[in-house]
């Protein structure tokens, strides 16, 4: 069966991504970090996520992998981003087909 998280920039399934089709798995989770390309990444920044990403399902350890701690994961993910569009890290596409500036208005340096 698959279970899903969705947030705004994150996307976690429990499955495979077979054929650009996902196939429902218990034991791989797939993650699709900004599906709208709403935020500008450098990789840097995406293995940031990536890495969080693995840290956070690590410690779930042991534990069912049920609908509640999925989203955990994902609600812990989304403010990881927000942290790093805080920080500067990464930062909002203006060229984006949207423009939903969900985690703050975009800073302007100023000189």
């Amino acid at each position: 069966m698959l279970i899903k998280s969705t947030t705004r920039h994150i996307h976690i399934f429990t499955a495979e991504v077979e054929d650009n089709q996902l196939k429902p798995s218990d034991t791989v989770l797939t993650l699709d970090v900004d599906p709208d390309n709403e935020l500008e990444w450098n990789e840097d920044a995406l293995r940031r996520v990536y890495d969080k990403f693995d840290e956070l399902v690590e410690s779930y350890g042991g534990e069912d992998l049920t609908d509640y701690n999925l989203r955990r994961i994902g609600s812990d993910l989304e403010h990881f981003v927000r942290s790093l569009l805080q920080k500067g890290v990464i930062g909002y596409n203006l060229s984006s087909r949207v423009r939903n500036y969900s985690m703050g208005l975009p800073q302007v340096a100023q000189n």
